[in-house]
């Protein structure tokens, strides 16, 4: 943290946990490397906390979309 910033705590806390904006949960709740055949529940990174972004049919569709965000991109957009 950059002590001369006086938003700097702020900022910090609006990044993501572990710098992750996009993720994908299984439906019913469980691992997620089990049934891969399984809907999942995307969810992405406000700013302040992770909503709701659509759901995907399996978990090669979710990990298409959690990849599809490339570094440089503005994960807000």
């Amino acid at each position: 943290m950059d002590v001369a910033d006086p938003l700097a705590a702020y900022n910090k806390r609006r990044c993501p946990p572990m710098d992750i904006y996009r993720r994908h949960r299984p439906v019913h709740a469980g691992a997620g490397h089990l049934r891969p055949d399984e809907p999942r529940v995307l969810e992405e990174w406000s700013g302040f906390a992770y909503e709701l972004a659509g759901t995907a049919p399996n978990l090669a569709a979710a990990q298409d979309w959690v990849n599809a965000l490339q570094f440089g991109d503005d994960p807000a957009t």
